[in-house]
């Protein structure tokens, strides 16, 4: 069958009688396809860049990996608000340890400490610490890896007597964490059910910590807390308090987000979606 411009060679065109009609729709759709591939390319370690720290607590200056800013793209957040993100879990990257002394915390609060509190850390930490560097020469961080960071940041928290949002804030992030832990367990392997209750458990365990030190710090201390407002805050004990089945704690502080005329609208309405939420579960 001859071609749609066929013919076009009798007036010294021929060179075009082969043309696709719609060949801009086909090269978009090659670019599209083009971006696509590129988009399932999307390594964790292009992400990630070795930052210098100098610990507050030896003086001593390290490298940590830590996410390129404006470089992982925000995909959802799961019900509390743990955001996940496009080829990383930024989790793993944001608390940081001096692997010379041992001294911890997010990257919201490694930074000088008051003399009383390095007085603690150094009698208690620093003083048994072992030096760990191996964690330096990874190309990323795995789970476990960033898991012993935590822990060494609630360690760490809880020696030099932190204030109780910054230990709910570590607990909350360490949740975090081990549910995406779980996540990223290989599903066919012998050991997954038992492995992947050990991450269940852990998070229920460190969500609960989080739940009651948020509902200290709510008493005790001002706003924001942990860069969060009260909103963000009530919010969040609120679902973890329907995780945990404190019904009352959650309904008193949704009542109070739905009918509060400072919040802003966005937080009114995951409020009112919370409520629903918190009706299924009074139900069951």
């Amino acid at each position: 069958m001859a071609g749609l411009l066929s013919g076009l060679s009798s007036l010294g065109l021929g060179n075009l009688e082969k043309m696709d009609v719609f060949e801009e729709k086909a090269e978009k759709q090659k670019q599209q396809e083009a971006q696509e591939q590129q988009k399932a390319e999307i390594k964790e370690e292009d992400l990630i860049f070795d930052k210098k720290y100098q610990c507050p607590c030896c003086d001593e200056e390290f490298m940590a990996k830590t996410v390129r800013v404006g470089k992982a793209k925000h995909i959802s957040s799961d019900m509390d608000l743990r955001p996940k993100y496009e080829g990383v879990d930024m989790l793993k990257y944001d608390a940081v340890m001096c692997p010379f002394c041992g001294f911890s915390a997010l990257t919201r609060y490694f930074k000088p400490l008051p003399i009383a509190q390095m007085k603690l850390i150094r009698e208690n930490i620093c003083s048994s610490f072992k030096m760990k560097l191996d964690h330096n020469n990874a190309i990323v961080y795995t789970y476990e890896q960033a898991l012993e960071r935590y822990q060494m940041c609630l360690a760490n928290a809880i020696v030099k007597r932190a204030k109780a949002s910054e230990r709910a804030y570590i607990c909350l992030k360490g949740g975090w964490l081990v549910r995406g832990m779980g996540e990223a367990l290989d599903q066919s392997a012998a050991d997954y059910e038992s492995r992947k209750k050990e991450c269940d458990d852990m998070e229920n365990e460190y969500l609960q910590n989080a739940m009651e030190g948020f509902i200290t710090a709510r008493q005790s201390e001002a706003f924001p807390m942990c860069g969060m407002d009260e909103a963000t805050v009530d919010y969040l004990i609120s679902v973890l308090a329907i995780r945990f089945e404190k019904y009352d704690v959650a309904s008193k502080l949704i009542g109070s987000m739905i009918v509060s005329k400072s919040i802003n609208p966005r937080m009114r309405d995951k409020a009112r979606d919370l409520k629903e939420v918190l009706k299924e579960k009074m139900k069951g």
